[in-house]
C-alpha cells in the first residue's frame, strides 16, 4: 500500500506548493486554524465552521466506503502519499473539508466584519482550489472524485444554510445538548460501514466527530457557565490589525496549541492503556488498536478530550495569564 513508482521533483515550486495545500485538508490543519479562530476571532464563526465540517465530512468519509470507488492506478500516477492510500476514491474528502471550511468561514463572517466581499470570495475559491489540485497532483484522486466532493460539500452548505443560528441555539440552549453530542456520534462511529479490510476512515472519521462532540459540549458550558454567546463579546476580538492585538493572539496560540497537543498526547497514552490492560495488548500492537472495540474509543475520547480543552480548558488559561 506505499508508492509504486519512484520519481524525480522537476519543478519544486509545484511540488511544495501541493504538498503544503494537500496538509490543509488534514489534522495539522484542523487543530491548529479551528481554535486559533475560536481564540482569536469569533466564537459563533468557529461554531459553525465546526458543525458544518464534522458534518460534512461524516458523509464524505461514509460515502467513500458506499461507493467503494478506487483511487487512481499507479501506475499511470505517480502517488506521492501512502497514508490514504487504503482508502476509496469518491469523493474526495479533502476537497470537501476545504470547501466547508473555507466557504463557511467567508459566509459566516462577511456580515460581520467589514471587509471587501469579492476579497473573501476569491480567498475562499483560491484555498478550495489549492487543496483541490493537490489531490491531482498527489495523484491520490481522480478530476471526478475532487469535482465530486467539491459540488456535495457546496449542496450541503446551501442545505445547512438556512438552518445555521437554529442549530447554534440549539447546542448552546438545550439541556439535552451534552447528552446528545457525546451518544449520536459515538453511535454513528460503532455503526459505521464495515469494509472487507481495514482502511483509516473509520478512524478519522471517529477523530472528527470526537472532536466536534468534545468542542459541542465545551461551546454549552461556557455558555451556561462562562460568558453566554449572545450577550457577551468579552472573549470575541474580531480580525487582527493592530501590532499589540496580534502578539496577544499569537500568544493565545501557542499557549493553547501546547495545551491541545499536551492533551492529546497525555489522553491517547492513558486511554490506550486502560484498553490495552482490559483486553490484554500491548500499547504498540497496531493490528489491536484498529480493532473497533479498541479503535473507536481510543480515539472518540482522546479527541473530544481535545475538543473540550480548546473550548474551555484553554480560554479559562489565557484568563488565568492575562491574554484575553
Amino acid at each position: 500500500q506505499g508508492c509504486t513508482q519512484k520519481y524525480i521533483v522537476k519543478n519544486y515550486f509545484y511540488y511544495y506548493l501541493f504538498k503544503f495545500s494537500a496538509a490543509l485538508g488534514e489534522e495539522i490543519f484542523y487543530i491548529t486554524f479551528l481554535p486559533f479562530t475560536y481564540w482569536n476571532i469569533d466564537h459563533s464563526v468557529s461554531r459553525r465552521m465546526i458543525v458544518i465540517w464534522s458534518i460534512v465530512m461524516y458523509i464524505g468519509q461514509v460515502s467513500k466506503d458506499i461507493l467503494k470507488w478506487p483511487r487512481p492506478l499507479s501506475p499511470p500516477v505517480v502517488k506521492l502519499e501512502t497514508r490514504t492510500n487504503a482508502e476509496y476514491g469518491m469523493p474526495s474528502t479533502h476537497a470537501m473539508a476545504a470547501t466547508a471550511i473555507s466557504f463557511s468561514f467567508f459566509i459566516a463572517t462577511m456580515d460581520q466584519y467589514k471587509y471587501p466581499f469579492e476579497l473573501g470570495l476569491v480567498a475562499a475559491f483560491v484555498f478550495s482550489t489549492l487543496v483541490c489540485l493537490s489531490r491531482l497532483y498527489t495523484g491520490m484522486h481522480t478530476i471526478l472524485d475532487v469535482i465530486g466532493g467539491a459540488l456535495i460539500s457546496a449542496v450541503l452548505l446551501m442545505l445547512l444554510y438556512p438552518a445555521w443560528d437554529t442549530i447554534d441555539h440549539l447546542l448552546l440552549t438545550s439541556p439535552f445538548c451534552p447528552l446528545l453530542s457525546i451518544v449520536v456520534p459515538l453511535v454513528l462511529c460503532y455503526n459505521y460501514p464495515k469494509l472487507d479490510y481495514y482502511s483509516p476512515t473509520r478512524g478519522d472519521t471517529t477523530t472528527i466527530l470526537g472532536a466536534a462532540a468534545g468542542a459541542t459540549v465545551g461551546f454549552w458550558l461556557n455558555n451556561q457557565y462562562a460568558a453566554p454567546a449572545y450577550t457577551s463579546k468579552s472573549f470575541q476580538p474580531g480580525f487582527l490589525l493592530v501590532t499589540s492585538a496580534t502578539v496577544f493572539a499569537l500568544a493565545r496560540f501557542f499557549v493553547g496549541i501546547l495545551v491541545v497537543l499536551l492533551t492529546r498526547w497525555v489522553m491517547k497514552s492513558a486511554v490506550l492503556g486502560v484498553l490495552g490492560y482490559q483486553y490484554k495488548f500491548p500499547i504498540r500492537d497496531l493490528e489491536a488498536r484498529r480493532c473497533l472495540e479498541v479503535e473507536v474509543p481510543y480515539k472518540f475520547v482522546t479527541y473530544s478530550s481535545v475538543g473540550f480543552t480548546a473550548t474551555v480548558i484553554v480560554p479559562l488559561l489565557h484568563e488565568l495569564l492575562g491574554l484575553m
